[in-house]
């Protein structure tokens, strides 16, 4: 019983810890804050089933990421596209509310409009900050489809995004 228990506190140390940055994650892979939290919540079930397993918070944080991903990705392939809903309802008058729009927000919308392959790949690239290599093992896929996806879904951003560090203005020497 006393093994139950370590495990358990280990567990919710852990979960005390990093929550805050899965769900911050979670919503740039989502665009939803309630879709987010319930991706968190059924990849920390899946890591709690495998707690024995783990080498403990060194390996749980990137486990529960990879779980997040590959979890979203199955949503994505399973999802029902018969409606497809729009931000804005056609009978509503839209102001211009540009300048009061928070820089971030707009990234986040811009980011929740790309196609869910193009989304992983930055979100992991340029969130969690991981390598081509790593992308490619947990999509399942060849670095050279990272690249071209990381390509295309920084097109689409610049396109839609004109702030600095994501602008295509700005080219390097």
């Amino acid at each position: 019983m006393a093994a139950r228990s370590d495990r358990e506190r280990e567990f919710g140390e852990f979960v005390a810890l990093r929550y805050a940055d899965l769900v911050r994650t979670a919503v740039l892979l989502t665009g939803d804050r309630g879709h987010a939290e319930d991706l968190v919540q059924r990849a920390l079930l899946a890591v709690f089933r495998s707690w024995d397993r783990l080498d403990r918070l060194a390996n749980a944080e990137a486990y529960t990421r990879t779980t997040m991903v590959r979890l979203e990705s199955r949503w994505w392939r399973r999802r029902w596209r018969a409606e497809v809903p729009t931000e804005r309802l056609p009978d509503r008058p839209i102001g211009d509310h540009a300048a009061g729009v928070d820089t971030a927000e707009v990234v986040r919308q811009a980011l929740a409009s790309l196609p869910w392959a193009q989304r992983a790949v930055l979100v992991m690239r340029y969130f969690e900050e991981r390598s081509e290599a790593e992308i490619a093992e947990v999509l399942g896929c060849s670095p050279g489809t990272v690249k071209s996806r990381a390509s295309r879904g920084l097109a689409a951003l610049r396109a839609v995004v004109d702030i600095e560090g994501v602008s295509g203005r700005e080219r390097r020497g």
